[in-house]
């Protein structure tokens, strides 16, 4: 007859669990990794997208189809969001500016943010859209910027989602406790005004 030692059980049954917990952080950890280079790549789209924006809104104010004023709060807007993004500005579009006229330095949001209120109250009479629209150039443009301007909201989206995963997952217990978010940033959402101009209904999405 054949005995089985109670510590050897013991010791089977704990080496068991920390196989067990083994596996768990190797998923979880392997989890983490996956939801951080899905934040570090949506954000890059948004950044993309971002810079499409500002830079058909930089050609909309060098076009000469809106007014001087509009056209020039519109290419300062435009140019703050492209020197604050932390993609490559244009070749074309990096002019220098006069020495006593300096841009004064701006955050990604903040001037992200800025150029929507800039485009908002240039584009806020449908009539004069219609009016840009009329012109070949102008519909052109006004599509380009509507393309890009509804890619910035589904890709902001779609980058907060993927940050709101990765927070959650950091928060449990397996994470905090053994430390496997390692020295990686705690991802943040990207907040920002990117609401959608009235008079553009109906450009960009099709």
């Amino acid at each position: 007859m054949i005995t089985v030692d109670g510590s050897m059980v013991t010791v089977a049954v704990l080496a068991g669990l920390v196989v067990v917990l083994g596996w768990s952080l190797w998923v979880s950890a392997s989890r983490l990794d996956r939801l951080h280079r899905k934040v570090v790549s949506s954000r890059a789209v948004v950044d993309a997208q971002l810079v499409r924006r500002a830079t058909v809104a930089a050609e909309l104010a060098a076009s000469g189809l809106l007014d001087p004023v509009s056209s020039v709060v519109l290419a300062s807007s435009s140019w703050a969001a492209l020197t604050a993004a932390t993609a490559p500005v244009p070749p074309e579009l990096a002019l220098p500016l006069p020495d006593d006229d300096p841009l004064p330095a701006l955050d990604r949001a903040h001037a992200e943010s800025e150029l929507t209120a800039a485009l908002s109250e240039v584009l806020v009479d449908p009539v004069e859209v219609e009016e840009i629209r009329a012109e070949p150039v102008g519909a052109e443009l006004l599509e380009q910027l509507a393309a890009a301007w509804y890619r910035v909201q589904l890709a902001r989206r779609f980058h907060n989602e993927a940050v709101a995963q990765a927070r959650r997952v950091r928060a449990s217990w397996r994470v905090r406790t053994f430390r496997l978010a390692g020295r990686a940033p705690m991802p943040v959402t990207m907040e920002l005004d990117d609401s959608w101009p009235a008079a553009l209904e109906g450009y960009g999405r099709r």
